[in-house]
């Protein structure tokens, strides 16, 4: 039987790498975005629905959707985010709410209502893309940290929670990573980590499984922190 996957911020980035990383491995997945992006919608194996993760109505009808698509999944990507800069003191009225609406509460009320399609079955994976800004604070972060700390924190109590179900929960902390959030950077692309190694990162975890949960993924660049 094909296996199921859900994504979300699939079309694009580090999320569109792990949509493809699946497609190759013979899952369908089910992605959440609210843009195509870059995605093959011509593909059979991917289903696109239209969300957006900030609205709460959004992420019950993508639910209700996923639900109606199929009835198990094997594997949960919350990747789906948003980075706004900034320090407490200065950043916008809005951009605490905004990244903690996304970063945090987007994946726990999605998570929440998947389970039931992973605990019956005493299996399935769960893998959350936080990131190092979960563990090591910055200036120029501000809420975004507290968002990512908060996130790290919430995949931390799943994974303590899902051991009797027998679902994996792996967080994966990735360094600066290549994406948009990047553009105009004139830093050269080697200092950075690709979109496709988280991918394979995630992808190994997945294989071994069976013999051990990696619960913290940590990913850098080779030349450290930028």
């Amino acid at each position: 039987m094909q296996k199921i996957a859900v994504v979300t911020g699939g079309s694009k980035g580090i999320g569109l790498a792990i949509v493809k990383k699946l497609i190759t491995e013979n899952f369908k997945v089910i992605v959440a975005a609210r843009t195509i992006g870059e995605l093959d919608t011509e593909n059979k194996n991917i289903i696109f629905i239209e969300t957006d993760l900030t609205q709460r109505k959004d992420i019950e009808n993508f639910c209700n959707e996923v639900k109606n698509n199929t009835t198990q999944i094997d594997i949960l990507v919350n990747n789906a985010g948003v980075f706004m800069p900034g320090q407490i003191h200065s950043e916008t009225k809005d951009a605490f709410d905004i990244q903690m609406r996304l970063n945090v509460a987007a994946p726990y009320h999605l998570t929440r209502s998947l389970l039931n399609l992973m605990m019956p079955f005493k299996s399935g994976y769960i893998f959350n893309i936080c990131s190092t800004a979960s563990i090591v604070p910055y200036i120029n972060g501000g809420s975004y940290c507290i968002s990512k700390h908060a996130f790290l924190g919430f995949s931390r109590v799943l994974r303590q929670e899902m051991i009797a179900y027998n679902i994996g929960v792996s967080s994966i902390l990735p360094g600066a990573t290549l994406t948009n959030s990047w553009l105009g950077t004139e830093l050269p692309k080697e200092r950075f980590i690709q979109p496709e190694t988280i991918a394979n990162a995630l992808w190994f975890a997945w294989q071994n499984r069976e013999n051990c949960i990696m619960e913290e993924i940590l990913l850098r660049p080779m030349e450290g922190d930028i």
